[in-house]
């Protein structure tokens, strides 16, 4: 063997060393991802929450704006048409908050499930590398094979001179 095999062996080494690193790398990505989706997920929920508190304010303005107009008209308030205008009203608050925190579960579990596909994602990259490698070693164990049993003669498998 000589500095061929000495360079074949080198560029193996390099090689695999190489694929370690691009996996590694790989596998870093689908983790940062991750955590950047995770973190979505929770914006998403604090975005809900001040939606939601928003939702409450103009909620609020809107009573005080039908009280109001119910004083002017002469209508009492909670009695009879009042009653049964502010009782709709809390059941629609009611049912749209629901709707919105229920949207936000949704966004979030979506969020999550692309979080944890990504860091999965990351975990094959880096599988893929640690095969990349196990191929590298392979093939450069054959090279080198190759290369130490191509200068030797092939046995000779003819007659013998006793068998005859």
């Amino acid at each position: 063997m000589g500095w061929q095999a000495a360079v074949v062996g080198a560029i193996g080494a390099a090689t695999y060393k190489q694929q370690g690193k691009i996996g590694k790398f790989n596998e870093a990505i689908g983790n940062r991802n991750a955590k950047v989706l995770e973190a979505e997920a929770e914006q998403i929920e604090k975005k809900t929450e001040f939606d939601i508190a928003r939702f409450d304010e103009s909620y609020q303005k809107l009573v005080g704006q039908a009280e109001v107009a119910f004083a002017k008209s002469g209508i009492v308030s909670g009695t009879g048409t009042a009653y049964r205008i502010a009782a709709a009203n809390a059941r629609e608050k009611y049912m749209q908050e629901n709707i919105m925190r229920y949207n936000s579960k949704v966004a979030q579990s979506k969020k999550i499930e692309e979080a944890n596909f990504a860091r999965i994602s990351g975990q094959m990259a880096r599988q893929q590398a640690k095969m990349a490698q196990l191929q590298t070693i392979a093939s450069t164990g054959t090279s080198l094979l190759n290369m130490s049993n191509f200068g030797t003669k092939p046995v000779d498998q003819g007659i013998k001179v006793g068998d005859m």
